[in-house]
């Protein structure tokens, strides 16, 4: 007996495997991992006993795993939601016609206006002195939510004043601060922080709250210990630590005219 593969099996078969992929670069790292694995060996158990001829056993199996595709769908919300933000993502800012070139004209980018240099010289500044900053940049997605948890600013981004917020004796330095174009909407917000469990022991709440709000969002964040001085920048779930002002400006110049 003899298989007919066709050239749709073929990219059938690399679809699934591109998914499955994605999903395990959201999950890995993190408690759903293991919840995954766990479901995945009771899909191979039911298709073995169903292989089997075993119909009790396979029938109980597979109403277990009819219920669980709504399980599924409670368990995974989050890494759920990651998944279709991050296709959302790349469609609108890779593709040549997407959503964003349809409602907003170029000058019009959600994005403009932002003052890379006011940001690279506070965080060069409290960088020497070694204080703590948090710096969420938005870009398409809102994050008004993020904002209410905070102090309405709305006032124009200048470096002078982002020092001023993160100066240890201020009321508004514990928490983020929210740019969004030209201005600083919020200060003292709180973010979500990251499930993955793997980030090494040096990374602080700063770190894991600014990795927290970019794997929920496309928002960029910087990032300044007040243990180290050291600058970091992170996008999309990853993390690039001890960078220089000069790197960091070109990041920001990267990251906002995508």
């Amino acid at each position: 007996m003899f298989f007919t593969i066709r050239i749709l099996d073929i990219i059938d078969i690399l679809l699934a495997a591109v998914l499955f992929y994605q999903m395990y670069k959201l999950i890995r790292g993190t408690v759903a991992i293991n919840i995954f694995i766990g479901i995945f060996a009771l899909y191979v158990l039911w298709i073995a006993v169903k292989a089997l001829s075993m119909e009790l056993l396979s029938t109980i199996l597979g109403q277990v795993l009819g219920v669980g595709v709504l399980a599924l769908f409670i368990v995974f919300q989050q890494e759920i939601r990651k998944f279709l933000l991050y296709l959302g993502t790349q469609y609108m800012s890779r593709s040549t016609f997407s959503l964003r070139s349809v409602f907003l004209r170029k000058s019009e980018k959600l994005t403009s206006g932002v003052n890379v240099d006011a940001i690279v010289k506070a965080s060069r500044n409290m960088s020497e002195s070694k204080t703590g900053a948090l710096i969420v940049i938005q870009r398409t997605t809102s994050l008004e939510s993020y904002e209410a948890s905070g102090d309405v600013l709305d006032a124009n981004t200048n470096s002078r004043l982002l020092e001023n917020i993160f100066f240890k004796n201020t009321p508004l330095h514990d928490g983020a601060v929210i740019i969004v174009r030209s201005k600083i909407r919020a200060a003292r917000c709180v973010l979500p922080s990251t499930d993955n469990l793997n980030l090494p022991a040096r990374y602080g709440m700063r770190h894991r709250a600014a990795l927290g709000i970019s794997e929920n969002s496309d928002a960029i964040v910087v990032i300044v210990s007040e243990e180290t001085g050291d600058i970091s920048f992170v996008e999309a779930g990853h993390i690039n630590s001890g960078i220089t002002s000069t790197e960091l400006r070109r990041l920001l110049e990267d990251a906002l005219n995508k």
